[in-house]
């Protein structure tokens, strides 16, 4: 079961929504930047552990620069992402907040077709803009 996407995919949605419940109470005594900060520095303690526990690690100069680049360009897409959101948490309430959030699978689509050539059916664009809707109907009314 480890070795199925799906699986690995219901963790993270369970655990992303975990992230907007204490991210909403933890910001409640903080600035959200230094939340922010916090958080991270406990994201990469722990995985620091799970690198040097499992064994890992990978010599820095046998990583390609293209991959150096597009993970380095995701880092400062994820940071402005999590000084967003924890902004938004601060400002209002988790259940219109992430929400608006998760229209990032909507703009993943977007991009993953006009980026990455990737092809979604007419049922697929269904779904997204399904989602988009839920969304948009679960964060303004």
């Amino acid at each position: 079961m480890t070795q199925n996407w799906v699986f690995w995919a219901l963790v993270s949605a369970v655990f992303a929504a975990l992230t907007a419940i204490f991210g909403k109470v933890g910001v409640a005594g903080v600035n959200s930047d230094l939340a922010t900060l916090i958080r991270t520095v406990v994201i990469l303690v722990i995985l620091g552990g799970i690198v040097a526990a499992t064994g890992q690690w990978q010599a820095p100069s046998t990583i390609s620069a293209k991959t150096w680049i597009f993970l380095g360009l995701s880092g400062i897409a994820t940071g402005v992402s999590w000084l967003a959101y924890y902004r938004a948490l601060k400002l209002g309430n988790a259940s219109q907040v992430a929400p608006i959030d998760k229209l990032s699978i909507v703009l993943v689509a977007v991009f993953g077709v006009a980026f990455l050539g990737e092809k979604l059916s007419l049922i697929h664009w269904g779904g997204v803009g399904l989602i988009a809707c839920g969304a948009l109907v679960l964060a303004v009314f």
